[in-house]
């Protein structure tokens, strides 16, 4: 199962955005504090409907926490603009860690420096200065799932 980190996300309806998307794609959820806002807000849960029950994010106290809990052999995939190779060229697995960083900072430079082997970016237009965190990480985990053959996401709605 792919797993999606939010590193210090700050806006509760891209952390509800991207909960539905993890429960849509069958990924797992991690949120790594300090959060901008509270798990019981109305607005994470208005942005991740129903889904968000059933996703059940595993919530670390802080990126140390985070670190200490990640398994040593982690397939980690970290993405930031920094990042010199593409998204579609990331060795996806079926057990990858796909790690991002907050609204306005984006990934940590320890994370950056430490990865830097394993960092992808997203290609847009250059007079585009970045995308919406849960527009990257559908990007991201969608391109994914197609690289591992689509998993067994079943039919979709017309």
């Amino acid at each position: 199962m792919l797993k999606v980190v939010l590193v210090a996300p700050e806006i509760p309806w891209n952390a509800g955005n991207v909960g539905r998307t993890c429960d849509a794609a069958g990924a797992e959820l991690h949120l790594v504090a300090p959060l901008g806002f509270s798990l019981a807000e109305r607005r994470l849960k208005r942005a991740g409907l129903d889904y968000w029950e059933r996703l059940a994010p595993v919530v670390h106290d802080s990126l140390d926490a985070f670190l200490t809990a990640l398994p040593a052999d982690a397939d980690v995939l970290a993405f930031s603009a920094e990042g010199r190779t593409p998204h579609w060229g990331a060795p996806y697995r079926e057990d990858s860690w796909l790690v991002f960083g907050s609204e306005s900072r984006g990934l940590p430079e320890p994370l950056r420096a430490r990865w830097k082997e394993r960092l992808y970016r997203i290609p847009m237009k250059a007079r585009a200065r970045s995308l919406n965190l849960s527009t990257a990480v559908a990007v991201v985990l969608y391109e994914g799932a197609r690289v591992l053959g689509g998993g067994d996401l079943g039919p979709t709605r017309a």
